[in-house]
């Protein structure tokens, strides 16, 4: 029996909503944490006051930041049990081990360290409450790290094996997991965009008051700090994002080609499609403007590598689909009987493979005497729809290349200390606060909706991971999640713009 398919897109809504809300708070957690670290190093060392009402001011709006994030992520891991009840049995093994330690290992230290920051500051020396800041920076990246771990696995799943006696992955290397290529590369990629964000958000934040001349020296020193940390950072992305390119060319070619409208493989190197509008139904991209050489440069870092176009990959589909209905029919006959000795060997040899019969499940009732027809709407499956990835790509490029003239100009600014001179760069500045947000969330999106139609890649479709719910159970749940994410959002405002309004000034004594 597999799920309906409105209960499939139902689920996929739901998880995708309260992601990408959760995502909301989890970059400006990574950035502000470290910033903190750097104010509050700098208040060790010269014991200006100041130095330390920055670090408890933007520590407020950090601590409302963490609540919020919090509050959202403990929803979201219910639905791996609620919405998503076959992926958790067939992953638990694997997805479950890296969650565990994040939350074992990473969560209460952040946790604890939040309370010693806020309550710390007249109980603990100078020297350890900067220690506790440092910790809890640490223990916010060391979070991120193993959630991240757990969703590199679907996208490269290593380490583990699957056990065609419980129909399950099983654990088998957690060094392959915890070193798995892919995960180093999003880790450094995601904690470098929070540092951005974060950097964003002091830097907008500080504008907001050199525009309203209030806590003048306040915003100033913070809006250099923002500068500094923020230019290197997004110069970091730029670079980072370069390595996730070439992974993701590795293990995800139909990512790649559909994020750049890539139909048919051209000659190396390939050329980087600037902007254009693809057309999945003639399989173009119509009025490209490429730029020779750059997509093969990144995805193969060499001259002579190729980057394989959404025709050619949809025909190698057809052929992997075809090992994978021998796996599938295997299978079958070693559920009936596990010691038939020739079903070992065939699933063995076509074990890669065994997805891409699952997939065909979705076209056909009998795998094993599926029709071309259904093979070639299966193989077609693997295509995901290319405008979205491709546009959201672009936002997020342009985003990060916007970043990096931003701080480039505040940088500058700062060391000739010009801040409070030009307004219009003080309107800028505050006017793209949003900017890294939106960036974030369509980076996101391109890394989970690029992997579809795998909730693992090239191990399990994601029409198979779903509960078997009632379309109506997920209206109402998907109903109360907006109606609890949108009374958290209204929250979240007010208490940010509350504490931005009243400022430092207005919370504590500044000299």
């Amino acid at each position: 029996m597999i799920p309906g398919a409105d209960v499939v897109l139902l689920s996929r809504i739901q998880f995708g909503m309260t992601a990408l809300y959760h995502f909301l708070f989890v970059p400006l957690t990574l950035g502000l944490s470290t910033l903190l670290g750097i104010m509050e190093t700098i208040y060790f060392i010269t014991n200006r006051p100041i130095w330390k009402t920055m670090t408890k001011y933007w520590g407020v709006l950090f601590g409302i930041n963490v609540a919020m994030g919090v509050a959202t992520g403990i929803t979201m891991e219910f639905q791996f049990g609620t919405n998503w009840a076959y992926y958790s049995q067939f992953v638990g093994d694997v997805f479950g081990t890296p969650l565990a330690i994040e939350g074992l290992m990473a969560f209460f230290l952040e946790a604890t360290f939040i309370g010693l920051f806020f309550f710390g500051w007249e109980k603990l020396s100078k020297g350890k409450h900067l220690i506790v800041t440092w910790m809890l920076a640490i223990g916010s990246s060391f979070s991120a790290l193993w959630i991240l771990i757990a969703n590199a696995w679907m996208q490269h799943p290593v380490g583990a094996h699957f056990n065609f006696q419980t129909m399950r992955m099983e654990l088998t290397n957690l060094y392959d997991v915890f070193f798995n290529t892919v995960a180093q590369a999003k880790f450094v990629h995601t904690i470098s965009a929070g540092y951005v964000t974060g950097s964003i958000f002091v830097l907008s934040i500080s504008a907001y008051f050199l525009l309203r001349q209030r806590n003048v020296e306040f915003a100033k020193r913070s809006m250099t700090v923002a500068a500094a940390f923020g230019l290197a950072s997004a110069l970091s992305v730029v670079v980072l994002g370069d390595e996730s390119g070439y992974e993701a060319n590795l293990n995800q070619h139909m990512k790649i080609a559909a994020i750049e409208g890539l139909w048919e493989t051209e000659p190396a190197p390939a050329p980087l499609t600037l902007i254009g509008f693809p057309d999945q139904e003639h399989h173009v991209t119509k009025y490209a403007i490429k730029i020779p050489f750059v997509l093969g440069l990144i995805a193969t870092r060499s001259l002579h590598g190729q980057v394989p176009g959404i025709l050619d990959l949809v025909q190698e589909s057809r052929k992997r689909i075809q090992h994978g209905i021998l796996a599938y029919d295997a299978l079958t006959t070693l559920q009936k009987n596990p010691n038939d000795k020739n079903a070992q060997i065939i699933l063995n040899n076509n074990e890669q493979d065994l997805g891409y019969g699952f997939l065909l499940k979705r076209y056909a009732e009998n795998v094993k005497s599926a029709t071309p027809a259904q093979i070639d709407a299966a193989a077609w499956s693997t295509v995901p729809r290319v405008s979205p990835l491709f546009w959201s790509f672009r936002v997020m490029a342009g985003c990060g290349f916007f970043f990096i003239l931003l701080f480039t100009i505040a940088y500058y600014f700062s060391i000739r200390r010009q801040l409070t001179k030009y307004r219009w760069f003080l309107w800028l500045a505050l006017l793209s606060l949003p900017l890294p947000w939106l960036a974030s969330e369509f980076g996101w999106f391109v890394a989970e909706f690029g992997r579809q139609p795998w909730v693992v890649e090239g191990l399990l479709p994601t029409f198979l991971g779903t509960s078997y719910l009632s379309s109506m159970n997920l209206w109402i749940s998907l109903a109360g999640f907006i109606l609890f994410y949108s009374a958290l959002a209204v929250v979240e405002i007010y208490l940010m713009v509350k504490y931005i309004k009243l400022g430092p000034d207005g919370m504590f004594t500044q000299s």
